[in-house]
């Protein structure tokens, strides 16, 4: 997920009682829950190496004690910061602060950073748990990457809080520590509630596409991907010898909807320029996380991000193209999206075999 949905999700963990065990549990689940992220400076030596490393050994299991132990030691820092400020200054009517219980502090931290493993699972993104051991992405599928409604519920918590403080303040109500309890409980059970919800929702459309005629094609095998907000909206794709086809479900009218010419994407030509892109750093790593990858050889064509090859007289070159149909849809209601979408990527082959330049999000990746 977004860092929104995980720096919410933490604070709400810290806040659901962890917070009345020991000081800093709100602080360190934050951290905890974003920690993972991390992996994003990978950005800074070019899009290849981001995408190759993104949710890579952060986002494994591996790994979740250790990035738990690392939020637990910033706050240590912190707190020893704080606590020589804390001495220079005038104590003398001060109040005690909560104890620190780095047991429970540590509890928190890792259930946060667990959290963030099973946030990013529940979406069409995936993350890789088990790496290095194994390398297979694993995708739940159950809502977009970013979805309002988790952001709602979380927003919620620390809202209604916030409004019923206010009320009391008026009031002349003594305010009570740790505000907010119950309405960060309810969030996190609303967000597996929600995702209750959209798991069988996903089932029922799964069964309406099984007992559809949406292709007389034999089908080797089927995606549904979600649409943010909407749990009962689905965007289907069937996997056949000779191409793709769409599909659009709603499992709660159980329709079905797909065109048979428009909604059709046949396989494109394997050439020699899209053999040789395969072997790129670049087609390596996208058709390593690309489940649903498609690699088309577009002719010389200047991608995004990328001058065209200055090449003598006498050579040629061509862009191919790679992108990934879990994410070739509309997410504002229409069935079909331009082929190319946000985290598609180039590569441009000179010869017919030769690497001449690579680039994604507009961005060059350079050597």
């Amino acid at each position: 997920m977004e860092p929104v949905t995980h720096f919410l999700t933490g604070a709400c963990i810290g806040r659901a009682g962890l917070n009345r065990k020991t000081r800093y549990a709100t602080l360190v689940a934050v951290l905890a829950a974003e920690a993972a992220d991390i992996d994003i400076l990978w950005g800074l030596r070019g899009p290849v190496e981001e995408l190759k490393h993104h949710r890579g050994i952060t986002h494994t299991f591996l790994a979740v004690p250790l990035v738990a132990a690392a939020s637990v030691g910033v706050v240590w820092l912190f707190d020893r910061w704080w606590q020589q400020r804390r001495a220079r200054a005038t104590q003398q009517n001060a109040k005690a602060p909560q104890p620190i219980r780095w047991s429970w502090l540590y509890l928190t931290s890792l259930l946060s950073a667990l959290s963030h493993l099973l946030l990013d699972w529940t979406n069409n993104y995936g993350l890789r748990p088990f790496y290095p051991f194994n390398a297979r992405w694993y995708a739940a599928s159950l809502v977009y990457i970013a979805e309002p409604v988790l952001w709602a519920l979380l927003l919620l918590a620390f809202v209604m809080p916030w409004l019923l403080g206010l009320a009391d303040a008026e009031m002349g109500a003594r305010r009570p520590p740790f505000r907010g309890r119950g309405w960060a409980i309810f969030a996190l059970v609303g967000i597996v509630a929600f995702w209750t919800l959209r798991a069988a929702e996903q089932s029922q459309a799964r069964t309406l596409l099984d007992n559809a005629q949406v292709t007389s094609a034999p089908v080797k095998r089927v995606a549904l991907e979600p649409y943010p907000i909407n749990p009962f909206r689905w965007h289907a794709v069937l996997d056949t010898p000779e191409f793709f086809q769409t599909a659009e479900i709603n499992a709660l009218s159980g329709d079905v909807v797909s065109d048979s010419h428009r909604d059709t994407l046949y396989k494109p030509a394997t050439t020699a320029a899209t053999e040789a892109a395969k072997r790129t750093p670049l087609g390596q790593v996208y058709l390593d996380w690309g489940t649903w990858a498609v690699v088309r050889d577009l002719g010389p064509v200047a991608a995004p991000g990328m001058e065209s090859p200055q090449l003598p007289l006498g050579r040629t070159w061509t862009t191919v193209e790679f992108d990934d149909l879990r994410f070739n849809y509309s997410l504002l209601g229409g069935a079909h999206a331009p082929l190319r979408t946000p985290l598609s990527g180039w590569v441009y082959i000179v010869d017919g075999r030769e690497d001449g330049g690579e680039s994604m999000h507009g961005r060059e990746q350079h050597d």
